[in-house]
């Protein structure tokens, strides 16, 4: 397993740790409720989303039969996305205690940061895939019946 995608599951499970640490917190003190939305995405989208993208990075281009385009762009996913989260929380820590927009300032440059995160593993996918299908658009062609690289379970 590539060692990016151990980055992406493992920060998936710090997300849900601190996630879980938040909601106990919440739980003892209620008027801790103001911080519900870092709490909701630190599991939402730490957690779940996270790894999503450390199981899509391990699964999908074996399922496709080609390797992934490129790991450049993955790791520069990993940096955005978890950097754009933790920006995220941060402004909603912010945003009872900090008059002003600087909290909304923090939060939306995390949305953004999480969303370049975002696009770029769309990007890196679908330009996996294509590779993939071109691939075997030209073995066809060649005459070798469109055999591709085996995929995890042959």
């Amino acid at each position: 397993m590539e060692w990016y995608i151990k980055w992406f599951i493992r920060a998936s499970l710090v997300w849900f740790t601190l996630g879980i640490f938040l909601g106990i917190a919440i739980a003892a003190h209620p008027l801790w409720v103001i911080y519900r939305p870092a709490h909701a995405h630190m599991n939402v989208v730490g957690f779940i989303t996270m790894m999503i993208f450390g199981v899509g990075y391990q699964l999908l281009p074996r399922l496709f039969g080609h390797p992934l385009k490129s790991q450049a762009l993955a790791v520069t996913h990993w940096w955005f996305a978890n950097g754009g989260l933790a920006l995220m929380v941060v402004g909603w820590f912010m945003a009872p205690n900090v008059p002003g927009s600087a909290s909304a300032m923090v939060t939306t440059t995390g949305g953004v940061l999480f969303t370049l995160g975002a696009l770029t593993f769309v990007i890196n996918m679908w330009r996996t895939f294509d590779a993939a299908d071109a691939r075997v658009k030209a073995s066809k062609a060649a005459g070798s019946g469109g055999k591709q690289l085996p995929t995890l379970g042959e």
